[in-house]
């Protein structure tokens, strides 16, 4: 492998990089460069070190000419924050890939039929396939769904899928993310950083774009109209401008050409059907690509308080007038108890064996299980079944006894809202941490997979790096940052 030339003068020494008995994505355990990596490592250690850093110095300035940034909502104020990016992209094989892909469709039709099951004759329940009650206990089943029938028996026609390597290098699911998944459009814009800081790396490599991504969206949201015109008039519900995901909102409605709407722009007449206000009169809206949780989308529905959303929207779309995406309920599949069981499903709905594995999950509501989450509660890992975002969770083997002792008394008062699963040996990719200098960092990944008439699968995802030395988490709300992922076909080459 090739290493920094002189220390001084070379780029990244790599020579001096350790993974810390991790797999690493990049570097070898014999540090030689992973195939599909070769000519980024070979190209990262022969930039000069001060060209390295005037790369690094330019990524961070295109990120604050772009605009990208993110809220962070902090003792009772929204923080706006630049978006953390580093410089290194992580590198996955187009053959690799391609079998992920496959695996992330997959789960997404079952996970579909499953919602869809859940709405209507709930026969996985009476198959004893799933139990019953992991439903009637769930914050995110909606009865007002049930006997819906949307278009193409689609519920969650966005998903985010979390993605992990462990410590044998294969990708597993960490968590399906069907309610209102964000961070797309940081996915898009770390492509347009890397173009702008490695342009040389994109002329000798055959990496694939991302960049068909909002044509893609776009075709998708048209696929699912109830009214088949020719050009349907396709919205995308914000909460408005302090929402954590506002940029994105913003960013997705300039790329697909369509009106970025709050709920005050938008109407339902006695026809049931929803309209836009606009300065030359009401306009009938038939897709809405909504940000907005299901609990604030309805003020006649939901919370009667509500501002953010839009009074007699559930009546549109049950009426079949107005698409929702994704729709209200999905979420019913969101639930961190309801993963475990995705692998019975996909075989149940499919007669297929997953091709991507979950996480091993200990449900707190058996009782074995329970006990064993107890007692050994210091190595695991424990997540409420319905928060998000890193919330709510504790990594045992970083946690304090105190913290410890709290969760015993959680999981133990409430065994149904908890799940715990092994404290992976997450995988690790280079950052730089300064000039000619990178260390391994724990990552994830965030694919997004599109369901209309057809199925889509992103070229790679949204890569979220833990920036904290030995930190397993990722999120940007917690001090995570993210690198651009490039999927390189065989060879390399371009």
């Amino acid at each position: 492998m090739t290493k920094g030339a002189d220390k001084e003068s070379g780029g990244i020494d790599w020579s001096q990089y350790q993974a810390d008995g991790f797999f690493d994505e990049m570097i070898t355990p014999k540090g030689g460069a992973r195939r599909a990596s070769q000519r980024v490592v070979k190209h990262l250690a022969q930039l000069s070190r001060e060209e390295l850093e005037s790369r690094r110095v330019a990524a961070e300035s295109t990120v604050r000419d772009m605009g990208v940034s993110f809220t962070v909502y902090s003792d009772g104020e929204n923080i706006d924050r630049t978006w953390p990016f580093d410089l290194i992209p992580r590198v996955i094989s187009a053959k690799e890939w391609e079998q992920t892909a496959s695996g992330l469709m997959q789960r997404v039709r079952a996970l579909n039929l499953f919602i869809n099951d859940v709405y209507h004759e709930q026969k996985i329940f009476k198959d004893g396939v799933v139990p019953e009650y992991l439903i009637k206990d769930s914050k995110n089943f909606r009865p007002e769904c049930v006997g819906i029938n949307p278009p193409k028996g689609v519920w969650a026609h966005i998903c985010g899928c979390d993605l992990v390597r462990d410590a044998d290098g294969k990708f597993y699911v960490l968590e399906d993310n069907l309610r209102v998944p964000s961070g797309v459009a940081y996915m898009l814009e770390n492509r347009e950083i890397s173009k702008r800081v490695l342009p040389e790396l994109f002329e000798t490599n055959n990496i694939l774009p991302v960049d068909d991504y909002p044509a893609k969206l776009f075709n998708m949201l048209a696929s699912v109209s109830p009214r088949k015109v020719r050009q349907p008039e396709i919205v995308i519900l914000t909460p408005g401008i302090y929402n954590s995901a506002y940029f994105e909102h913003a960013y997705l409605a300039q790329q697909l050409g369509v009106e970025l709407v709050e709920g005050s722009d938008l109407f339902v007449d006695t026809d049931d059907c929803v309209y836009m206000k606009t300065i030359s009169g009401l306009e009938q809206v038939d897709v809405v690509y909504r940000r907005i949780d299901d609990l604030f989308l309805d003020p006649e529905a939901f919370h009667p308080d509500s501002i953010l959303g839009v009074p007699g929207i559930m009546r549109a779309w049950q009426a079949g007038n107005v698409t929702l995406v994704n729709a209200p309920g999905a979420g019913v599949a969101d639930d961190k108890v309801v993963y475990a069981y995705v692998p019975k499903m996909i075989e149940y709905y499919l007669g297929e064996k997953a091709i991507l594995p979950n996480v091993e999950t200990y449900l707190c509501d058996d009782p074995e299980q329970l006990k064993y989450v107890v007692e050994n509660i210091e190595k695991l890992v424990v997540k409420p079944a319905n928060e998000s975002g890193g919330y709510g969770m504790m990594v045992g083997p970083h946690a304090t006894k105190k913290d410890h002792e709290e969760f015993r008394k959680l999981v133990q008062e409430n065994p149904r809202n908890y799940i715990a699963q092994p404290t992976l040996m997450l995988s690790t990719a280079p950052v730089v941490t300064g000039p000619g200098e990178a260390e391994p960092r724990h990552l994830d990944l965030r694919p997004f997979v599109l369901q209309g008439t057809d199925l889509a699968v992103t070229t790679g995802g949204l890569t979220r790096v833990a920036l904290k030395k030995g930190s397993l988490v990722v999120n940007s709300s917690q001090g995570g940052g993210s690198k651009d992922t490039w999927i390189i076909a065989e060879g390399g080459a371009k």
